[in-house]
């Protein structure tokens, strides 16, 4: 329509169109801040901000620091505010963030391939029974996070980590976070290939490095070269999982553009084989195009998981080998599906040299400081150096020589860390929740916790694999849309009209076998409260209508909506 007198609104949408931005890409010349998160990276780099902790504001305490450091330039060490006691989810979304803020933090230890000396996890455990009331959560992705972290503290915290080689750099904010890397890297007997020496050299070379400390978002990595495919690489930014090239033998093939929250995509390959010593290059690659190309303007495409979408597999890869690596990539094959339903590690396994590893469940990833340093006395009690983190929340024993293995077992049956786990204890994952977290708005670790036991009394001969995701909010740390059961927190109301803590369900999501989505059924919502009742149903169900060795999953995407409500 042409713009007349008489049309003005014509005119002023054209307008409103040639002034446009772009996404904020810094390759098509967008540099000027277009929000406010652009504007303080700018104004200063977040890694220069461990200088003001260390020499300003553990000195004159938390009303001393900057709200661009405080809610900003921190996370680039690992620190967030934690949430206030007493404020409940209806409040979430409501409250201003120095409403919402504690004077204490998270803080998160970066533990990249989930790999640990017994050394390094007694001093986890020291630093959270002095510093952090006790806590000292596992996360599914490899970390541990500490609560009620005093500011005036974190200079001690930082020298004790640095001291047996761990820190918290870059551990949150928008940079490249924790490395996922198989658990059993080098030592499992059915490794395609041992992943381990990319992930060191990745860190040595980028992490710290102002080269990628100011990227869009976040940006999440995996490596394994397991055939279990056990670090979710489905849903990293980029991920590197080990295949066997017919005519250049092991290597990786190169996945890009996962990602879950409010969006969720699964990432594409590229159909590139990437032979070990060239990882860290392609990784670099592929961080540099979020870097450059990446979407800035708006905080909610900010992820690389969007540019993959708009770009697809063949233009991110041609750009990848000519702006880049400036050499084509081999092309590939894609991994096989996994032979295992579960990916976890968890039992008594054999390892390449002929000692064994033990792989065993805490609730829902809640462990403490006390019992972090009782499993590494444990360890080395029973003859090992060396324990992992998973992404599953669990934990792993290496090097178990087989006449300690049972000992070992019954050790941490005693700590309630089982390596025989009911599919519920094993299965069961759950985020921070309102808990501690300013995005929560229901509880999740108690209940995850009791839903585990109330499960095992209602339904023990129950022994298919089945996953249940319990997150706070729709951000899914938890990853709610590829769990069975998912459950997203949100407020319900209850039989009475009330308003009251509940979840969104998704059913049906998978990684790994099928790797898609859950399905939400209409209306489906259930409270805390009823949750017990819900999961126990619909489990029955499955047992009832499921075909000969039908998964869950595939089930639940064929059921009706009765069966699942």
């Amino acid at each position: 329509m042409a713009a007349t007198p008489q049309n003005p609104a014509a005119a002023t949408s054209r307008r409103k169109v040639s002034r446009h931005r772009g996404e904020g890409q810094w390759a098509a010349g967008h540099f000027t801040p277009l929000n406010g998160n652009e504007q303080f990276k700018k104004d200063d780099d977040g890694l220069n901000v461990r200088t003001r902790i260390e020499t300003i504001y553990s000195k004159r305490g938390f009303d001393s620091i900057d709200p661009n450091d405080l809610r900003g330039r921190m996370r680039w060490w690992g620190l967030y505010t934690q949430r206030k006691p007493g404020i409940d989810g209806g409040k979430t979304a409501i409250l201003e963030p120095e409403e919402l803020d504690d004077k204490y933090f998270m803080l998160r230890v970066r533990i990249d391939g989930g790999r640990l000396t017994t050394e390094q996890l007694r001093v986890i455990g020291e630093i959270s029974q002095e510093f952090a009331r006790g806590t000292a959560d596992l996360t599914d992705r490899q970390n541990v996070q500490y609560h009620w972290i005093r500011i005036e503290d974190v200079p001690e915290i930082w020298n004790r980590l640095e001291a047996v080689g761990l820190s918290t750099t870059e551990a949150c904010g928008d940079t490249p976070r924790t490395i996922l890397g198989s658990p059993v890297a080098g030592i499992a007997e059915d490794e395609i290939i041992d992943g381990s020496p990319a992930v060191e050299e990745i860190h040595r070379r980028f992490i710290g490095s102002k080269e990628f400390s100011n990227l869009p978002r976040k940006f999440k990595t995996a490596i394994s070269g397991s055939p279990l495919l056990d670090v979710a690489h489905e849903i990293n930014d980029v991920a590197f999982v080990g295949v066997e090239h017919p005519e250049h033998g092991p290597g990786f093939d190169l996945w890009v553009g996962g990602g879950l929250s409010t969006n969720p995509k699964i990432g594409v390959r590229l159909g590139a084989w990437v032979p070990l010593d060239e990882v860290p290059d392609v990784w670099a690659g592929v961080i540099g195009i979020f870097r450059d190309y990446g979407y800035r303007r708006l905080r909610t495409r900010a992820r690389l998981k969007f540019l993959v979408a708009d770009w697809g597999p063949e233009k991110f890869r041609q750009i990848l080998q000519d702006e880049y690596l400036g050499r084509t990539l081999a092309d590939g094959p894609a991994p096989a599906a996994p032979v295992e339903r579960w990916r976890d590690h968890v039992g008594v396994h054999r390892q390449q040299d002929g000692r064994y590893y033990v792989g065993f469940a805490p609730r829902v990833g809640r462990v403490d400081g006390a019992t972090l340093t009782k499993i590494a006395e444990l360890a080395e009690a029973h003859g090992s150096g060396r324990v992992r983190t998973t992404v599953e929340q669990k934990m792993i024993v290496l090097d178990v020589e087989e006449g300690q293995v049972e000992s070992l077992v019954e050790a941490l049956e005693a700590l309630d860390l089982t390596a025989r786990p009911s599919p519920f204890r094993r299965g069961t994952m759950a985020c921070t929740g309102i808990e501690y977290c300013k995005l929560a708005i229901v509880e999740t670790k108690q209940r995850g916790s009791t839903l585990i036991d109330e499960l095992e009394r209602r339904i023990p001969e129950f022994d298919e694999p089945i996953t249940i995701n319990i997150n706070g909010c729709p951000n899914a740390c938890a990853r709610i849309q590829v769990a069975d059961i998912g459950l997203k927190g949100q407020l319900v109301l209850n039989d009475q009209g009330e308003q009251v803590e509940g979840f969104q369900v998704h059913l049906g999501g998978a990684l790994g076998l099928e790797a898609g989505f859950g399905r939400k059924v209409r209306g489906l919502k259930v409270t805390s409260e009823e949750l017990p009742d819900y999961v126990e149903r619909v489990l029955k169900r499955f047992q009832d209508e499921r075909e000969d060795g039908e998964r869950f999953a595939v089930w639940a995407t064929r059921a009706s909506e009765e069966a699942l409500s």
